[in-house]
C-alpha cells in the first residue's frame, strides 16, 4: 500500500474524522493547559482532577442526568477546594491536592458501587471513547478549547506573573487568588473536556507528557505551549492512525504515542550531555 493511502485511509470514514477533530482539539489544550502544570510542578493536580469528577459523574448517573454536567461541576468544585485550602499558605497546594483527590475518588467510587450493573455510560468515562465522538460532541469540544484558549490568550500576562511570581503579582496589584482559582477551574475543565477522548486514566498523562516534553526542548513559556500543542496534536494524529491499523484502544495509542515521543527526546538531549 502506497505510503499516502496508508495515512489517510482510516480518515475516509466520518467517525475517524470526528475522532481525529476532537483528539486535535483535546491535543492541543491539555497540552497548552500542562504547560502551567509542569511549570509550576503540580504534574499531581492533573491526576486529582481526572478523578476528582468522579462523585459528580455517580451523581449524574444516578440521577439520569448529563454525565458531562456533573463531571464538570464537581472538577470546578475540587479545583475550587484546592485553591481555598491552600490560599493562606497554612497547608500546601500539593497537601491540598492530595486530601481532595483521596476523598472525591472514594465517594466518587462509594456511589458507583451502588449501580447494580457495570454501566457503559461509565466504563466511556473511565477509558475515553474517542471513536464514537458524534457531532454534538465534538461542537461541545471544540466551543470549550476555543474559549480555554481564548482566556489563556487573553489573560497571558497576569496568569504568567501569577504562577512564577506570587509576590511581584500582589506588588503589581493582580488579583492573585482570583487568577489562581481561575487556572484551577480551566484546568479542571479541560481535564473534563479530555475525557471523551482518553478517559479519567489517560487523561493526566495528556496534561504532563506533551508538555513535560516541551520543557526539555524550550525555556521560555510561549515556546513550550507552541511546542506541547503541536506535540498534542501529532499525537493524536499517529495514535488514531496505530489504533485504526493495531485495533487498540485509541486513546491508550494517542498517550504511548506522547510517552514514545517525550523518551526519543529525553534519550536525545541526554546523549548531548
Amino acid at each position: 500500500m502506497p505510503f499516502f493511502q496508508f495515512v489517510i485511509e482510516p480518515f475516509s470514514y466520518a467517525f475517524m474524522q470526528r475522532g481525529l477533530a476532537a483528539g486535535i482539539f483535546v491535543g492541543i489544550l491539555c497540552a497548552i493547559m500542562g504547560s502551567y502544570v509542569v511549570l509550576r510542578g503540580m504534574a499531581f493536580l492533573g491526576d486529582a482532577l481526572a478523578h476528582a469528577i468522579m462523585p459528580g459523574v455517580a451523581i449524574s448517573y444516578l440521577l439520569g442526568a448529563n454525565l458531562f454536567v456533573g463531571a464538570i461541576i464537581a472538577a470546578i468544585v475540587v479545583a475550587l477546594g484546592i485553591g481555598a485550602i491552600s490560599r493562606n499558605g497554612t497547608i500546601k497546594e500539593d497537601t491540598a491536592i492530595g486530601i481532595l483527590f483521596a476523598s472525591a475518588l472514594s465517594l466518587g467510587i462509594a456511589l458507583i458501587s451502588t449501580v447494580n450493573s457495570y454501566a457503559v455510560d461509565l466504563s466511556h468515562i473511565m477509558f475515553g471513547n474517542i471513536l464514537g465522538v458524534n457531532i454534538f460532541d465534538l461542537q461541545i469540544t471544540i466551543l470549550f478549547s476555543v474559549l480555554i484558549l481564548a482566556i489563556v490568550a487573553l489573560l497571558y500576562r497576569p496568569l504568567l506573573v501569577v504562577s512564577f511570581d506570587p509576590i511581584l503579582a500582589q506588588t503589581m496589584k493582580l488579583p492573585v487568588n482570583l487568577l489562581n482559582n481561575l487556572l484551577l477551574v480551566l484546568l479542571a475543565v479541560s481535564v473534563v473536556i479530555s475525557l471523551q477522548t482518553v478517559g479519567v486514566g489517560l487523561a493526566a498523562a495528556m496534561l504532563v507528557t506533551p508538555a513535560g516534553t516541551a520543557y526539555l526542548l524550550t525555556r521560555r513559556l510561549k515556546s513550550m505551549m507552541l511546542v506541547s500543542a503541536a506535540i498534542g496534536a501529532f499525537s493524536a494524529f499517529i495514535g488514531l492512525l496505530l489504533s485504526y491499523y493495531l485495533n487498540v484502544v485509541s486513546g491508550s495509542a494517542i498517550v504511548l504515542t506522547a510517552t514514545a515521543i517525550f523518551f526519543v527526546v529525553y534519550l536525545i538531549k541526554k546523549g548531548k550531555r
